[in-house]
């Protein structure tokens, strides 16, 4: 362990690191579960979609249907290995904003040492970009986007190798990670950011927040700094997002377990606290160093500090005074993104994955109406959170986390949701991230993106993480992408039917399970599902955060990438490539929907240009000016 540079490391694997499972004991039991689907996948990728019964045979007929019709508006193009981004032809690529930007003029620009001074730090656009969305607002086009986790060793002067020397280095990598929400506008040279406008903000580890529903106030979550358990200050890890119907936008706190540690390792804390630590990774020795510094994030002196992040936060992009909201009934887990949904009586439905190995797939549906113009009060809180249980019949149900089906009293469940989870009976999954759901059909999609530890060892919970149906690949490499469909097409009802629209994998290496369904080729090779977005007209677009070595296994998979997917034939197509090192994460459109946005997240080599590589948003469109997605 002493080995390995923690500034190196993703919030992923400092995790893995420093919190290892327990070994899987009862190894027949998972290898004959594993045997009992040797024939899992001829009939489980797949039920009817539209035009198509998807049986054993689909993704075969899907293959041959590609070949001679495609909806889709482009020319694949191949997998690439080099340090640039590449999309299709009649297409072209702008960047829009990298980190270090200046937002206002006020900030200095981008400084190649260390990013520029601590004293601009918020005043300059993030770092790490992932979810993201666009609002039009009075004749304005804004977007707000998610600052995932710092690049220490380029965020700090290099002769530190990304230590924190001090609390001015600890503010610094604090104000370059949230959000940032700014003014966009396109002009005959292309798309730019309006410096100065007054909807320009950053959100970051310092801001103010309000801390509502059924938690708040709960013991767990009050400090010395806030007795009442109901403000806090900042959100972190801010991976995927969501977007309410009511204009405001939601991000959501992901890995926020490694910026805790203890000056104290020594320190004892309640068996709820303890409990709670455990199954949610924190240890006595953080990812960034806060604690050095910073005794917010010291759990020796600040135990409940922990509980007062891991929530999905929503921001009123038009308003820079808001108070941005942390929402309690939507539960505390490492939140990946918020898909947000209206049921057939307008109630608010909100799909959520909680992105770590063997974790849960949650949805929340409010008790209250949405009505366009109302008081949209409670409608993140007021309601009934629930967690995925996937049958191998390819049924589902949605089990409510109650104190009846979880022994715990309501504000526990929400503050220990993985741990109402796991009493509950959900089903383990392979670490889901981004769900979209479909405006054109009733169904919702899953990145379930790999799991080296399925059925190898149990979650951190304990709970069995043998193959199951939607996971039915031990030692996941690859991912997979599910698909449900709820009963009477309504997304607030508690049963639906499910299916695998895709298994990522490589048939130029294996000839087995390993090698994919059937509408993975080798012209459309890839690994690690993670982003997600469907367009107005139903396309999938899938964003890929997986190994890109490109060899043995991952031969041919080229650097991360966006590819688009048919739901009706199953089709997948290649539509760009980033540079290589990086993962492409958050996609989202202009108001004419003439101009896709897409972020490059911890690009290598010297993207995008030629010297440090720095984060960045980039603005795709067609040559011609026609629609985009």
């Amino acid at each position: 362990m002493k080995d390995v540079d923690p500034a190196t490391l993703s919030a992923d694997d400092w995790d893995e690191l420093h919190f290892p499972r327990p070994d899987e004991n009862d190894f027949d039991r998972v290898v004959e579960s594993a045997l009992s689907r040797r024939g899992f996948l001829g009939g489980v990728l797949a039920f009817g979609s539209g035009a198509a019964a998807m049986g054993s045979g689909l993704l075969g007929s899907t293959s041959a249907h590609a070949q001679t019709a495609s909806r889709f508006a482009f020319t694949p193009i191949a997998a690439q290995t080099d340090g640039t981004v590449h999309v299709p032809e009649g297409y072209e690529w702008q960047v829009l904003m990298r980190w270090g930007d200046p937002l206002f003029s006020e900030a200095d620009g981008y400084d190649i040492t260390d990013g520029g001074p601590v004293e601009n730090s918020d005043k300059v656009f993030g770092e790490n970009t992932d979810g993201m969305e666009t609002f039009s607002f009075q004749g304005h086009q804004l977007i707000a986007i998610n600052h995932e986790y710092p690049n220490r060793k380029i965020n700090l002067p290099a002769a530190q190798e990304g230590v924190p020397a001090n609390a001015d280095d600890v503010r610094k990598l604090q104000n370059l990670q949230g959000v940032t929400v700014m003014e966009i506008a396109e002009t005959p040279d292309g798309w730019t950011v309006v410096k100065d406008s007054p909807f320009n903000r950053r959100i970051h580890h310092n801001t103010p927040m309000k801390i509502v529903g059924p938690a708040a106030g709960h013991d767990l979550l009050k400090t010395e700094a806030d007795p009442t358990g109901t403000t806090s200050l900042g959100t972190m890890n801010n991976c995927g997002s969501g977007k309410t119907p009511w204009g405001t936008y939601l991000t959501c706190e992901e890995n926020f377990n490694g910026y805790f540690g203890s000056s104290n390792e020594s320190a004892t804390y309640t068996p709820k606290v303890a409990d709670g630590f455990k199954r949610y990774g924190i240890k006595a020795e953080s990812w960034n160093g806060y604690e050095l510094f910073d005794p917010r994030f010291d759990t020796s002196k600040n135990p409940n500090e922990p509980h007062r992040v891991g929530w999905v936060v929503e921001i009123d992009p038009t308003d820079p005074n808001s108070t941005p909201v942390k929402h309690t009934g939507l539960g505390r887990f490492k939140h990946e993104n918020a898909a947000v949904e209206l049921a057939k009586d307008g109630r608010i439905v909100v799909y959520m994955g909680d992105d770590e190995r063997g974790e849960y797939l949650y949805k929340f549906v409010s008790n209250g109406v949405y009505t366009p113009g109302g008081d949209t009060e409670g409608l993140l809180d007021d309601g009934t959170l629930y967690v995925a249980k996937f049958n191998d019949d390819m049924s589902g149900e949605w089990v409510p986390l109650t104190p009846e089906t979880t022994g715990m009293d309501e504000a526990e469940i929400l503050i220990f949701a993985r741990i109402a989870a796991s009493e509950a009976g959900g089903t383990t999954m392979d670490r889901p991230e981004w769900v979209a759901t479909s405006p054109v059909l009733a169904e919702a999609y899953c990145c379930l993106t790999n799991n080296k530890n399925r059925g190898v060892k149990p979650n951190a919970g304990g709970d069995d993480t043998s193959v199951n149906g939607p996971n039915p690949r031990e030692a996941n490499k690859y991912g997979q992408i599910v698909r449900w469909r709820p009963a009477n097409q309504d997304h607030a009802e508690t049963s639906f039917q499910w299916d695998l629209y895709v298994m990522a994998g490589n048939p130029t290496v294996h000839s087995d399970a390993y090698a994919g369904s059937e509408n993975v080729n080798e012209g459309n090779l890839f690994n690690s599902p993670d982003g997600m977005m469907i367009d107005s007209t139903g396309v999938v677009w899938i964003q890929t955060d997986g190994n890109d070595d490109n060899e043995g296994d991952f031969a041919g998979h080229g650097n991360n990438q966006m590819l688009a997917g048919d739901p009706i034939t199953g089709e997948i197509v290649r539509f760009m490539t980033g540079p290589n090192g990086c993962e492409v994460t958050g996609l989202t459109w202009s108001a004419d929907r003439r101009t896709m946005f897409v972020g490059i997240q911890h690009p290598g080599g010297s993207w995008p240009d030629g010297g440090t590589p720095r984060s960045s948003i980039i603005a795709i469109k067609r040559k011609d000016n026609g629609l985009v997605g």
